[in-house]
């Protein structure tokens, strides 16, 4: 009997390398553009921290729904809704700019995009099959992180050529001339039009997802939920999304507040440099991982970002420009190995479990909100220094950790003497 599983379908894992890169290009955005919404809407630091929260916090919120949503609808149905959802809120902002529109949309982005995640996985393994799946997923990551670095560069561009004529020109004409950052989400809805219109017309393989994909029942989650390593996982995911937003949210405000440097270049580059370094990290963390056990990479991977971020804050400009990128190198191997740690420490319910640990995404709401609530009050020095706490859990994992199966390393035998 054939098996429709083992035929490749590279129209479809060209499909998912494109939605990874518009996942991350709008997702990151927000990096690049948040100290212009907070002198735009004239916001204090926690209500500026309030938007980060606003789109992560839709993970929390539709990650394992969207699992049950995945049994029911084609994932032609579930991407095509995704998407329309997304053009249609992005142009509402662009037309109706203001604080609680933004809120609203960027919610209405960041459910999407928790369908999205759901959706894409499987079918990149089905599409580029399962032996190549490994492979696969980490272009897709360094297709992600490539959008990452390049989100900074169109906010560059929509917001400071003015030579005059061209398409930049002509975007900024469609919002108000105080807000020229707006523009970003006329481009933002465009983009999921045409992606509307790919998603429409690409045939999708037929398959059956294989047992640990599916999202589970009742049961499976309420077994998981007494397991006490579901829950030290998934707060291990979410201290690991909150630092890595809290970190990327407010390196041009810190910079800007603390060094006098122009966020919409100076600030701009610097976070598509973090980006940049977060997608070498995990190129580099693959070796390691290869000759090493993960959690010894996890150990020193958080002591050096601790350091790192104690630099940046703490350091001069010259350093602070140095270490915020280099913060992107450091935590770039947390999110693979915490993952892969709480999978391998559960024998069953492998996809409900998944759906959990995504949950875990919405500690890119919260942390951000912190660091921002504790800038108001004190410092965002100190704002920033309470990503230490997170850390220091993380770092715990290290120590605590006990996964049934552990990272096959590379064994290196000597020869032995004749």
């Amino acid at each position: 009997m054939t098996q429709p599983t083992q035929k490749k379908h590279y129209s479809i894992v060209l499909l998912v390398m494109v939605i990874f890169f518009a996942i991350s290009f709008i997702t990151n955005i927000l990096n690049s553009i948040i100290v212009d919404v907070k002198e735009s809407f004239d916001l204090s630091l926690t209500l500026t921290g309030l938007l980060p929260f606003s789109f992560f916090i839709a993970y929390g919120v539709m990650s394992v729904p969207a699992g049950f949503l995945s049994e029911k609808y084609s994932d032609k149905a579930l991407l095509s809704v995704s998407f329309l959802i997304m053009a249609l809120a992005s142009l509402l902002f662009a037309l109706f700019p203001g604080y609680l529109v933004f809120s609203l949309t960027l919610f209405s982005l960041g459910c999407c995009m928790a369908v999205l995640q759901v959706i894409i996985n499987p079918m990149l393994r089905v599409a580029g099959g399962k032996e190549h799946f490994a492979f696969n997923s980490v272009l897709a990551q360094l297709v992600f992180g490539l959008a990452s670095y390049a989100s900074p560069f169109l906010y560059k561009y929509v917001v400071n050529d003015t030579d005059g004529g061209g398409i930049s020109e002509y975007l900024r004409s469609l919002v108000p001339d105080n807000l020229p950052w707006v523009s970003l989400y006329v481009v933002f809805a465009l983009l999921a039009v045409l992606l509307l219109f790919i998603v429409r017309a690409t045939k999708y393989p037929v398959y059956e997802k294989e047992e640990d994909e599916k999202s589970g029942d009742r049961k499976s989650y309420s077994q998981l939920l007494q397991n006490k390593y579901t829950w030290l996982y998934f707060f291990g995911i979410f201290c690991y999304v909150g630092t890595e937003q809290g970190i990327g949210n407010w390196i041009s405000q810190f910079l800007s507040e603390y060094h006098g440097l122009d966020p919409q270049t100076v600030g701009a580059n610097t976070v598509a440099y973090f980006w940049a370094l977060l997608t070498i990290g995990c190129l580099l963390g693959l070796v390691l991982l290869k000759i090493l056990d993960s959690r010894k990479v996890l150990i020193g991977a958080t002591l050096l970002t601790m350091g790192c971020l104690l630099v940046a804050i703490y350091g001069s400009t010259k350093w602070s420009l140095w270490a915020f990128p280099a913060l992107g190198f450091f935590i770039s191997v947390m999110w693979s190995i915490i993952f892969s740690l709480g999978l391998n420490s559960v024998r069953s319910h492998h996809g409900s479990l998944s759906g959990i640990l995504c949950t875990g995404i919405a500690g890119g709401a919260i942390m951000p909100l912190i660091v921002g609530f504790i800038g108001d009050q004190t410092q965002l020095k100190f704002g920033m220094l309470f990503l230490i706490i997170p850390l220091l859990f993380i770092l715990s994992i290290g120590f605590w950790a006990k996964p049934l199966i552990s990272n096959k390393t590379l064994q290196f035998k000597k020869k032995e003497e004749l």
